[in-house]
C-alpha cells in the first residue's frame, strides 16, 4: 500500500500521520526523505525484515531530494504487499513525472492551509474540538477565539488546550488568557486611529516596535483601509457579504461597519491617501518606517 500526504497545513498531515501510525501494529520506521540515498530504495520498499514481516515506512519531503525523486517512479512497483508506504510531502511538484506515477498507484490525501476564507470551517473545527475537550463554549465565544487567533490549527489547538480547564469559556476569558495575533494588534491600532485616540495610537506603536517589523505591520494595516474603503463603496450591503467577496473574516469586518457612516466616502478617501502616501514614503524614502505608520494613523484620526 502508498500513500501520500500532501499539503501545507502541517496540523491536519501530523493528524493523519498519527492515525496511521495508531492503527500499525508495530514500529513505524520514519526516514528524512531530503537525505536518503538511492541505494537505500530496496531495503525500505521491497519487503520484511529479520524482526517483522509487515512494515510502515514514512518518508517525509522526497521531493526534495534531487538524486532520488526522479527515480521514485521505477521503484513504485516493487513495493512489497507487506509495506505500508507513507510519503510526506509539503508541496510536491504536481508537473513531475514522479508526481503522475504516484497519482496512479497511491492513495493521495491533500491538506490545505487554512487562511481567512475558511473562517467558517475555522469556527466549526473549534467547537468540535471543544466538544471533544469536554468544555462549553458558545458562538460568540468560537468567532472571537478564531478571530483573536487566526485561521492556524496549531494556534487554535494550542489555545483550546490552554482553555480546557475551564468548565466555561467566555469573551471575557478569552480576551485575557490568550494572546492577539498581529493581524487583532492591527485592528486594535486601526480601530484607535479611527476612534481618534492619538495617545493609545502612539502607546500602541511604542508596543509594537518592539516585537513587529513595520513592513509586515503596514501590509496589514493598509488591508485594514482597504477593506474600510471597501465596506463604504459596498453601501447598505451586509457585512457578512462583503467579507465573503473579499475573502476576509466577517468578524473584524464587521466591527469596522461602525466607521463607515461616521466617514462616508471623503473620509474613506482620506483614509485611503493617507496610507497610499505612507506606502510610497516607504518604498521612495529613508525615512524611519515606524515614523511614516505614525503620521498615516494620525491622518486617519483626521479624517
Amino acid at each position: 500500500m502508498i500513500t501520500l500526504l500532501v499539503g501545507e497545513n502541517s496540523f491536519e498531515v501530523n493528524q493523519a500521520l498519527q492515525t496511521i501510525v495508531r492503527t500499525f501494529d508495530g514500529v513505524a520506521e520514519r526516514i528524512d526523505g531530503s537525505e536518503l540515498e538511492l541505494k537505500q530504495l530496496p531495503d525500505l520498499v521491497m519487503g520484511g525484515t529479520l524482526f517483522a514481516s509487515h512494515r510502515l515506512v514514512i518518508i517525509k519531503q522526497l521531493s526534495d531530494n534531487k538524486a532520488v525523486w526522479p527515480s521514485l517512479g521505477d521503484w513504485l512497483p516493487r513495493v512489497s504487499e507487506d509495506i505500508h508506504l507513507v510519503l510526506v510531502d509539503a508541496k510536491p511538484d504536481k508537473r513531475t513525472k514522479p508526481y503522475k506515477d504516484l497519482q496512479k498507484v497511491a492513495t493521495i490525501t491533500e491538506f490545505k492551509s487554512w487562511s481567512e476564507r475558511d473562517t467558517t470551517k475555522a469556527e466549526q473545527w473549534v467547537a468540535g474540538e471543544a466538544k471533544v475537550l469536554g468544555c462549553e463554549i458558545d458562538t460568540t465565544s468560537i468567532r472571537l477565539l478564531v478571530h483573536r487567533v487566526g485561521p492556524d490549527q496549531w494556534l487554535l489547538h494550542q489555545a483550546l488546550q490552554k482553555l480546557a480547564v475551564l468548565d466555561i469559556i467566555t469573551p471575557e476569558i478569552i480576551t485575557e488568557l490568550i494572546d492577539a495575533n498581529p493581524i487583532e494588534n492591527v485592528f486594535e491600532l486601526f480601530d484607535a486611529a479611527l476612534r481618534g485616540d492619538a495617545i493609545k495610537v502612539k502607546r500602541m506603536i511604542e508596543t509594537l516596535e518592539l516585537t513587529e517589523d513595520p513592513y509586515r505591520l503596514f501590509g496589514l494595516l493598509s488591508g485594514q483601509a482597504f477593506q474600510l474603503a471597501a465596506m463604504v463603496v459596498a453601501g447598505d450591503k451586509p457585512s457578512a457579504e462583503v467579507a465573503k467577496d473579499l475573502g476576509v473574516h466577517p468578524y473584524g469586518l464587521s466591527k469596522l461597519t461602525i466607521y463607515v457612516r461616521q466617514l462616508g466616502r471623503s473620509g474613506a478617501r482620506k483614509v485611503i491617501e493617507a496610507f497610499a502616501e505612507a506606502d510610497a514614503g516607504i518604498k521612495s524614502s529613508a525615512t524611519d518606517p515606524w515614523l511614516l505608520i505614525e503620521r498615516a494613523l494620525m491622518k486617519c484620526i483626521l479624517a
